[in-house]
């Protein structure tokens, strides 16, 4: 892209979190200064075998990354600030974080040995940051962990406000409600655009608030007879609070199972959070304890294959065992794409003869997010000229940007990743593409998503793997049978098959004419393989050659 943007101009671009719920990463530039607001991961979609997450390629940004003044993270989930310590190296910023943020983020760098290396200044709500041509000021809103902030980033070109998750709540479990008076106070003095969270745009009315949950579970569980468990975002600290509160009225003890559980209760209680767990046990002790004496709060509420739900479901945990008659309470939302996966984890529950329990069958949750009456009156405080829908799928960000437009909000601008949107002046108008995409934690690397490992990868899981041993004197004659390996690639007797093709593969390098040297027996080789499996199965496997000469 051209070098050369409008110095007098105001820019947003998105990096990550448009036309998708997680790995936001969002970019405001004036001039040819930047501060970039969030830099978070996403799960892996199932074409990315032995991959969990993902986060965003910031190439463009690297590339100018001594024009980027500073990361101001709005809160501590992983969407938001998952993917620091992975693209640290190519950044190299200043970052701003909350207490409990920044709890939550060194914990991370420490598993990356960076904890040492990122500058990580604390901020509280209501701080000024000033960096460049930009003062950022935060503000308190309510979400589902504690001291999500708001920012106002106020520039040369008007203020933009950026709301990150939020939602309106009246009885929040944890920490403050939403500074309605200070968004109004803003709106009073001029909003050029809102950058918001349209995560529930398609749900009417309001998200609930988390002390109605904590009034529905009590009902809900008092009368269970067997063992409950209940699984959750380890990061949504406020559900943890409503559920430590509940197992406190039910007279259960609480037991936590998952690594990251742990984690972010030991961040919480560093910055002055859930101090008090009633009656907590390790996981030995509870199972010495009566069945209608315990509650389990786990990890792994999307199924994930090593979180703590699925190894208790499938019988791999170590300690934790459920029986007949226990429940299981799935106190979350499903993310798009991993209904399959929890769909084979509530079955698996379901056929041990245990009760589940999720949020279409009881109050079990409420979102983070908000929804329409919320979204209006955000609208009817901040009162931007420009709405800016973010933190969404397209189906999420075109309704949204319809919804700001019946409130008559002036102008809307529903972005793509990549889009470099100019705010001002003028009337906002996406200027130019920049790359943006996503690359894959692949174990300690960032890998690219298409091709490479990966590639190769998606192509065994499909297609299987079909491999040969050719030993040869030093005229390519064979000699012995060419010796056959088949992995994934048939359901029937494999023995016979690898000897069918063998003879192809001898059949194939004895017609050969011409030169026998190793590219030629490689190739024959596996035109002869490739051309056997494919007559008999459809498929087109990965085929390797490993060519022995024998002098």
């Amino acid at each position: 892209m051209s070098e050369r943007l409008d110095k007098d101009s105001l820019y947003f671009l998105p990096l990550g979190g448009v036309n998708e719920i997680g790995m936001n990463l969002n970019l405001y530039g004036y001039g040819d200064q930047w501060i970039m607001v969030d830099l978070g991961t996403s799960f892996a979609d199932e074409g990315m075998p032995g991959v969990d997450m993902v986060v965003p390629d910031v190439v463009w940004i690297a590339g100018r990354r001594e024009k980027l003044l500073g990361l101001i993270l709005t809160h501590a989930h992983e969407d938001h600030l998952g993917a620091i310590s992975h693209c640290w190296e190519d950044l190299q910023c200043p970052v701003w974080a909350t207490g409990f943020a920044a709890s939550v983020l060194r914990r991370k760098l420490e598993e990356k040995g960076l904890v040492d290396e990122v500058p990580v200044h604390i901020y509280q709500p209501g701080d000024l940051i000033e960096l460049g041509p930009f003062k950022i000021r935060s503000m308190n809103i309510t979400h589902s962990t504690p001291e999500s902030q708001a920012l106002a980033i106020e520039t040369p070109r008007g203020t933009v406000l950026h709301t990150g998750d939020w939602k309106l709540d009246p009885r929040p479990m944890l920490g403050p409600q939403t500074e309605i008076e200070t968004l109004r106070s803003y709106g009073d003095k001029g909003v050029l655009a809102l950058v918001c969270d349209s995560t529930n745009v398609f749900s009417r009315g309001t998200s609930g608030s988390e002390g109605e949950v904590h009034d529905a579970l009590l009902p809900l569980l008092k009368d269970k007879p067997g063992r409950i468990a209940i699984t959750t975002f380890s990061s949504n600290l406020a559900r943890l609070e409503t559920l430590f509160r509940t197992a406190k009225d039910l007279g259960r003890h609480v037991c936590l199972i998952g690594r990251s559980l742990h984690r972010f209760i030991a961040a919480a209680q560093e910055n002055g959070y859930l101090k008090h767990i009633p009656n907590q046990v390790d996981e030995r002790e509870a199972g010495f304890l009566p069945r209608e004496k315990i509650m389990y709060i786990c990890t792994g509420c999307q199924g994930e294959p090593r979180g703590a739900m699925a190894r208790i479901a499938f019988g791999s945990h170590p300690h934790v065992v459920m029986s007949p008659g226990d429940t299981v309470v799935f106190s979350s939302k499903i993310i798009p794409g991993n209904e399959r996966t929890l769909f084979r984890l509530h079955n698996e529950l379901v056929l041990k003869g245990i009760e589940v329990i999720t949020e279409k069958d009881a109050f079990v949750h409420v979102s983070g997010h908000p929804s329409r009456d919320e979204l209006a009156e955000m609208y009817a405080l901040a009162r931007p000229q420009i709405a800016v829908p973010v933190h969404g799928e397209p189906r999420h960000l075109v309704e949204h940007a319809r919804f700001a437009q019946s409130l008559q909000v002036p102008h809307g601008i529903v972005p793509r990743n990549g889009d470099l949107i100019r705010l001002a002046p003028g009337e906002p108008d996406v200027v130019e593409q920049v790359p943006a995409g996503r690359l894959a934690i692949d174990g300690d690397e960032l890998v690219a998503v298409q091709g490479g490992a990966l590639g190769v990868r998606r192509k065994l899981a499909f297609n299987g793997a079909a491999a040969v041993t050719l030993v040869v004197d030093d005229r390519g004659k064979l000699l012995t049978d060419p010796q056959v390996m088949l992995a994934g690639v048939v359901n029937f007797e494999i023995e016979d098959i690898e000897d069918e093709i063998a003879e192809e593969i001898s059949d194939a390098i004895d017609n050969l004419k011409a030169s026998r040297d190793d590219a030629a027996l490689e190739q024959a080789a596996i035109r002869a393989m490739r051309s056997y499996l494919r007559s008999l199965t459809g498929r087109k496997p990965i085929c390797q050659v490993q060519i022995v000469r024998m002098p």
